[in-house]
């Protein structure tokens, strides 16, 4: 849930993702090694908002109208067939990513006090963080070349975790059901 290699993560924190069980097998001693977050018990996954709202805020009220917001959003397929990378950071693309987006914008919307990544980037790009602050490209060749014989996989999204920082690692604290398609 981190964007960068220096963030630090305190009590109260809080993040909405979308777990991606089928990478674990793809990606988790990478992570292990190379992501903060997993570090401190965040699954594969891909951020819909980070950071949400501090645990203090997060009450009945708000559970509810996020089981209202998300649950008017339909279940759906991700597939994952390759990487791609920011400054020092390598990722999971995750394909097609307009419900991603769709998810953050509308949490967004509810909760503008919380804007993704506190507002420090023009544009959003949903991603299954590997490896972040490494230097020099050479390493994030080598891990990139390890995951391609993991690739592709697909994984279906149908609810949205609420994560909590609580003071030495990070715990769900609730999961919230996306829709499924009529007929399903």
């Amino acid at each position: 849930m981190t964007d960068d290699s220096t963030s630090v993560f305190e009590a109260g924190q809080t993040g909405l993702v979308v777990r991606i069980p089928e990478a674990e097998p793809v990606v988790r001693a990478w992570r292990e090694r190379l992501d903060p977050s997993a570090h401190d018990g965040v699954p594969a996954h891909v951020t819909v908002l980070f950071p949400f709202l501090d645990e203090s805020r997060v009450d009945e009220h708000v559970h509810s109208a996020l089981a209202d917001l998300l649950g008017r959003h339909q279940a759906f397929d991700l597939r994952f067939e390759k990487c791609g990378r920011f400054p020092d950071v390598l990722y999971l693309v995750p394909e097609p990513d307009t419900r991603l987006r769709q998810l953050t914008q509308a949490v967004a919307d509810r909760w503008p006090e919380a804007p993704p990544y506190g507002g420090r980037f023009a544009e959003l790009v949903p991603h299954l963080t590997i490896a972040q602050g490494q230097e020099g490209v050479a390493p994030l060749e080598e891990i990139e070349a390890d995951l391609a014989g993991g690739l592709p996989f697909t994984s279906r999204v149908s609810s949205v975790e609420l994560m909590v920082h609580d003071g030495t690692g990070w715990q769900e604290r609730a999961s919230f059901a996306l829709g499924e398609p009529s007929g399903s």
